[in-house]
C-alpha cells in the first residue's frame, strides 16, 4: 500500500510526534502491519520519550551498521523491531504496529552510510512481500545528505510544518528544496497557528495533504510518554490522525500509479480517489 516519510524542518514541527500518532491510528487491513522507523541522523526520540528509555540500546538503528557489514541485515532488522500493538486482553500481541527506534547519539549517524540505501529497498520490498506499511521519520535533516534515498524511494514525502509565522519560515526553503528534488512533496499542518490550509498553499506552493490539531497534552503521551488519559484513541488529535492515515494511503496510492501505472502495488486492488 504506502511507504511514506515524514520530513521536518526547524523549530521541532512534531515529526517524531506525528509519526507516532499515525502508527497507532493507521488503519489496517486483514494482513496488513505497520512500521515506523526512526531515520532522523540526528537521533531519534521515541526511545527517551514514549518509551521512558526502558529499552536501552537493545534494540533501533544503531545495531544495523553491523549487519549491513555482515550480510544479515534482513534478520537483523525484524529483531530490532518494538512491538507497540495494543493487545486488548489477547494472550498475544498481533505484532501488528512496529517500531524501529533511531540513533540515541548523533554521533552514530556516519556508521550508517550503506545502511541507508539498504533500508531504502528493503522498505519498498516489505511493502510488497510481507503485507506492511512503512512510515520513515526523517527529522529535521533526514531528507537530505546519505539517508536523502529513504525520501527519494519513498511512495509519497510528506514535510511536516506548523501554521504559525515562524514554522512557515522555517518549512519555505525546505519544501522548495525537497520539491526541486522529488518533484511532488505535500505538506501536513499542526493547527498551531492562525493561517489556514489555502493560505500555506498558497505561501508554499504545494499541496496541504491533512492537518492535525495542536493538542500538546495529548502529543506529550506521544512524545514524552506521559500518563494516557482515558479513551486516548478516541481524543481530537488520535481521530484526526486516522483520517490523515487514509489521506496519506491515497495520495501515496495517486503517486505510485502516475509514476508506475503497471505495478499492481499501485492501487492495492483498490480504485485511490483524489482529494
Amino acid at each position: 500500500m504506502a511507504v511514506i516519510a515524514l520530513a521536518g524542518c526547524s523549530g521541532a514541527p512534531g515529526v517524531t510526534t506525528t509519526g507516532l500518532a499515525l502508527l497507532l491510528a493507521w488503519p489496517l487491513k486483514t494482513g496488513r502491519r505497520m512500521i515506523l522507523a526512526e531515520c532522523d541522523p540526528d537521533g531519534g526520540a521515541a526511545a527517551h520519550g514514549l518509551l521512558q528509555g526502558t529499552l536501552g540500546d537493545r534494540y533501533g538503528l544503531r545495531n544495523l551498521s553491523v549487519a549491513a557489514r555482515t550480510g544479515e541485515f534482513s534478520d537483523a532488522f525484524w529483531r530490532q523491531l518494538i512491538d507497540l500493538s495494543r493487545t486488548d486482553g489477547q494472550r498475544e500481541s498481533p505484532r501488528e504496529r512496529l517500531l524501529l527506534p533511531g540513533i540515541t547519539d548523533p554521533a552514530h549517524a556516519a556508521s550508517l552510510r550503506p545502511v541507508w540505501t539498504i533500508l531504502a529497498e528493503m522498505f519498498r520490498g516489505i511493502d510488497t512481500m510481507s503485507g506492511h506499511d512503512v512510515l520513515i521519520d526523517l527529522g529535521r535533516r533526514g531528507a537530505y545528505g546519505p539517508s536523502g534515498v529513504l525520501a527519494e524511494q519513498a511512495d509519497a514525502t510528506v514535510v511536516v510544518a506548523r501554521n504559525t509565522l515562524r514554522g512557515l519560515h522555517a518549512a519555505q526553503s525546505r519544501v522548495r528544496a525537497l520539491h526541486e528534488r522529488l518533484g511532488d512533496v505535500s505538506v501536513l499542518l499542526i493547527d498551531e497557528g492562525p493561517y489556514p490550509a489555502g493560505e500555506v498553499r498558497r505561501v508554499l506552493q504545494v499541496p496541504v495533504t491533512a492537518t492535525l490539531p495542536y493538542a500538546p497534552d495529548e502529543a506529550r503521551v506521544l512524545s514524552d510518554g506521559t500518563e494516557a488519559p482515558r479513551r486516548f484513541t478516541s481524543t481530537a488529535l488520535m481521530k484526526a490522525a486516522r483520517t490523515t492515515s487514509q489521506v496519506l494511503i491515497q495520495r501515496a496510492a495517486l503517486r505510485r500509479e502516475r509514476l508506475h501505472p503497471h505495478d499492481p502495488r499501485a492501487t492495492d486492488g483498490e480504485t485511490p480517489h483524489a482529494r
